[in-house]
């Protein structure tokens, strides 16, 4: 393109978000006509350069709580408890300003949409079957309750539900068009890294901060906040804390909206960076994907998130003993591990306390129990092939009206859209770990075969799992589709012509 359209181009651009100022004049929040210009100006530049827009949305994505936060008068104290203001939630559909807009420009513009079709042609008929059911509930059930209930919300709720539910799922189709070669690939899994060293290092100046007291935490706050993640304790990054030493409570979010987020966000890195760390070809970047693995570990231990110190650990020791090939290797290596393990447990004061926490509480509610109970109270109280209406039990609609907590993903999808939208869900995930796997067998180079295993065990795990609701939470709800899709690429990718490292 010559400078002449880009000069034209930058115009255009520009008038828009002029003309939208003038439309916003009315809006009594200086903020709110602030940002809804600058939206107008990133959803522009996202649709012109769609490619740029996607790396853009993954890089804000780990920071997105940290900016929604640290903005003036977002939220405040009121006797003790948090009130939002009025533009709080255009602040979390950021991200989504770039996302939307580089998803419609793929679809109107990209010649490998085509490509993608005939490759993932089941999976995108499993993807209709699921909104599909979605749709079905929101016309017939959340529309009915609409007309019965005009002064509530069960349409805007319904909306709310879909989007968290499968908004994300497009994801598939930008994974498989942002990676076009090698060096993509490289570059996504170094941004991966990097952001897991930029993040985790936040974290620990978060925690140097509370254990300092130069951030006071929660232990002069009122109840229940003193009790609780709460933002009233928000210090240096992200948003709820929970920091009473006192209690023995400690729930960090890193630089997330909340410690659940931020617990995930660790559990979903770990597969990346230890698959970054056997498949980069610079030594480099290999050394520095150990020293994220290293880390990662660190600020498990240091965040509290009873699910991350659980999940963590097995997860990096179940990737290291399937992807180690040569036995005598193997043994060594899972004796030294062992080994440091059984030193760190037993000298370090904070590892104990986090693991007899971590017992404590598994003893108290047992995982699976919790799991099989969240089921049986949904299926005796409520039977309805359609579920009990979209977005009923989703957190990102509770204000907007009324919704049910469901702690457990699929007894949520039970009670939101019924069996026939859960069978259709559990269609599509399946379908993905399918076509996926058929592409990690596909593979022949050792080194994207050891990042393909990793990223596939990402999807068996996260897709199988019911525990909490990460499919519908960032970041795991963006990692999961947008990781699919590059695994569909990768066969393509390993017949191009070889490159030096970068």
């Amino acid at each position: 393109m010559n400078a002449s359209k880009e000069i034209l181009i930058i115009i255009v651009i520009l008038s828009l978000a002029a003309f939208a100022s003038a439309l916003l004049i009315t809006v009594d929040s200086p903020r709110t006509r602030i940002l809804c210009t600058a939206a107008i100006v990133c959803m522009t530049l996202a649709y012109k350069h769609p490619r740029l827009g996607l790396w853009t949305f993954l890089i804000y994505l780990p920071f997105g709580g940290t900016v929604t936060y640290a903005v003036v008068d977002i939220y405040r104290a009121v006797h003790g408890r948090v009130t939002y203001s009025s533009d709080a939630l255009l602040f979390h559909l950021v991200k989504d300003t770039v996302y939307f807009p580089a998803l419609i420009a793929l679809i109107v513009s990209s010649p490998s949409f085509q490509k993608f079709q005939r490759i993932a042609k089941p999976l995108i008929l499993a993807i209709g079957s699921l909104l599909g059911a979605c749709l079905l509930t929101l016309l017939f059930v959340n529309l009915s309750l609409q007309l019965a209930n005009p002064q509530n919300n069960f349409l805007l709720v319904g909306a709310i539900g879909l989007k968290s539910l499968i908004g994300y799922v497009p994801l598939i189709l930008c994974g498989y068009y942002l990676i076009r070669d090698q060096k993509d690939l490289f570059f996504l899994n170094r941004l991966l890294v990097a952001l897991t060293l930029i993040c985790c290092g936040l974290c620990f100046v978060q925690f140097f901060l509370l254990s300092q007291g130069i951030c006071p935490g929660n232990s002069l706050l009122p109840e229940p906040a003193s009790s609780k993640a709460s933002l009233l304790a928000r210090c240096f990054v992200g948003g709820s804390l929970l920091y009473n030493p006192a209690k023995g409570l400690i729930r960090l979010p890193g630089t997330f909206v909340a410690p659940w987020q931020w617990a995930w966000f660790l559990i979903a890195n770990s597969f990346f960076v230890f698959g970054a760390s056997l498949s980069d070809p610079s030594r480099c970047w290999r050394w520095l994907g150990w020293t994220s693995v290293g880390l990662l570990l660190a600020t498990t231990i240091i965040s509290g998130q009873r699910a991350a110190l659980l999940c963590v650990p097995i997860i990096l020791l179940v990737l290291f003993l399937l992807s180690e090939s040569n036995r005598k290797q193997l043994a060594l290596k899972l004796g030294i591990m062992v080994f440091l393990g059984f030193l760190i447990f037993n000298s370090i004061e904070k590892v104990q306390k986090e693991w007899l926490d971590l017992v404590g509480r598994w003893n108290y509610s047992p995982p699976p129990l919790f799991v099989l109970n969240q089921f049986r109270n949904v299926l005796e109280n409520y039977s309805a092939w359609l579920g009990q209406g979209l977005g009923l039990a989703t957190n990102a609609a509770r204000r907007l009206g009324n919704t049910v907590l469901i702690e457990t993903f699929y007894a949520k999808l039970l009670y939101e859209i019924g069996w026939i939208g859960l069978l259709s869900f559990l269609l599509v995930v399946s379908m993905l770990a399918l076509l996926t796997f058929r592409a990690y067998r596909s593979l022949e180079k050792p080194s994207l075969r050891r990042l393909a295993f990793c990223w596939w065990t990402f999807i068996l795990f996260i897709g199988y799992n019911t525990y909490y609701y990460p499919l519908t939470v960032d970041p795991v709800a963006v990692y999961f589709w947008f990781i699919g899709g590059v695994m569909l690429k990768l066969p393509e990718l390993e017949r191009q012509k070889s490159f030096d490292p970068i």
